[in-house]
């Protein structure tokens, strides 16, 4: 099954789950508030219809790692006599069992869902983040070549920019829910002129790309554990020497990246973290994007922009035209201007790269240059444990 055909089950059994929310609605309203028995009523008749929808749809559904929705809805009439029962003997318990049972299938709808929904992530986050790519890599090229003017845009690559979006726009779904300036985006689509080409260059897409990174990732959701009691590993008395060395080669350049942006965006003093352009853009191209929060009691608050660029290298160094570079293409985002560029890289610096840096530095010329290295990354990684875990860099 090719992801376009997984998509379209996917959709099915979403639209499924919009009919049991509408079962669910319909049986609420014929449930009465106090002891009414049904039996030979017409609201029985659709009492009894809603509940067997609710077996017939909620059958439908697929397993999702052997997980059903298992609760049925409770009969009107067994809805009346748990009331009498409670009111004529008097225990609060029966009615309290009552109203759990009652609950069981929205909650059980509830767990499918969120399950549901993790699926759907996983399913489309590798295509998704492609196209961003391709968007990201479009647009640098198609602004390279049309100024803001009324010229409507008639260009291979612009087709192609509009055939990526409407491709996410399916793969995302209700996940993104149109945040940002997503109506803004469409709108200059549809108009399609250059100086609508700049407005989504501009405004239009990084604001959109801030809310599809989320949509596509979720910290709610467990991390596997292969103990069940943490006591019984302690009481083993486990010796040895623990790892200290990262997996780098684990990573691709796009989750080298990723990893940055959660360091960034939960290291505190950290505002309006952004992940930019696709990886390995050419011209202008960045990774993550913020604005540094330093605080003085004194002074007060000043902030300063922020580019981080990822270097996912294995066995190569950054040498001084490695870092010029990455200088001057810092100095063509101005703006507003970078205050500090930030060159990350699981691999290290040459002795003629630190040196450009330091004199660098030393002119006091924006921007400010950070070099981060494996070396040092591994020492941010050290007290963030739960990241190395998520990325899977203990070797």
């Amino acid at each position: 099954m090719d992801l376009n055909n997984a998509l379209g089950q996917f959709d099915a059994i979403e639209a499924n789950l919009a009919r049991l929310d509408g079962v669910l609605a319909r049986y609420e309203q014929l449930v009465p508030s106090g002891i009414v028995f049904a039996a030979g009523s017409a609201e029985e008749v659709q009492a009894d219809d809603l509940r067997a929808a609710f077996v017939e749809i909620s059958g439908a559904l697929p397993a999702i790692g052997g997980w059903r929705i298992g609760a049925e809805l409770v009969g009107l009439d067994d809805i009346a006599r748990a009331r009498l029962d409670a009111e004529e003997i008097g225990e609060p318990e029966v009615l309290i069992g009552l109203g759990r049972e009652m609950g069981r299938p929205a909650q059980d709808v509830a767990e499918y869902r969120r399950r549901f929904e993790r699926m759907r992530r996983e399913l489309v986050r590798e295509r998704a983040r492609e196209l961003m790519g391709d968007i990201d890599g479009l647009l640098v090229s198609l602004a390279g070549r049309y100024e803001r003017s009324g010229e409507v845009v008639a260009d291979p690559e612009w087709e192609r920019f509009k055939a990526a979006f409407a491709e996410i726009e399916r793969l995302l779904g209700k996940a993104i829910s149109h945040r940002g300036r997503w109506g803004d985006l469409k709108r200059h689509v549809s108009f399609g002129q250059a100086t609508d080409l700049a407005d989504i260059v501009e405004f239009d897409w990084p604001s959109v790309r801030e809310f599809i990174e989320p949509a596509l990732y979720s910290e709610l959701e467990a991390l596997p554990v292969e103990i069940d009691n943490l006591a019984d590993v302690v009481a083993a008395r486990p010796a040895g020497n623990v790892s200290i060395g990262l997996a780098w080669n684990r990573l691709t350049s796009s989750e080298f990246e990723r990893l940055v942006y959660n360091l960034l965006l939960h290291a505190g003093g950290y505002e309006n973290v952004s992940w930019g352009m696709r990886t390995n853009a050419p011209d202008r191209g960045r990774d993550i994007a913020a604005y540094r929060v330093n605080a003085d009691t004194l002074s007060g608050v000043q902030r300063s922009r922020v580019i981080v660029q990822c270097k996912h290298w294995l066995s190569k160094s950054l040498g001084a035209p490695d870092v010029a570079a990455e200088v001057a293409t810092a100095k063509l985002w101005d703006d507003p201007p970078v205050d500090v560029l930030v060159i990350a890289t699981t691999g290290r610096f040459t002795a003629d790269g630190i040196a450009f840096i330091e004199q660098h530095n030393a002119k006091r010329e924006r921007p400010v240059i950070e070099y981060w290295p494996e070396s040092h990354l591994e020492s941010l990684l050290a007290q963030r444990s739960e990241l190395v875990t998520e990325f899977g860099l203990r070797s």
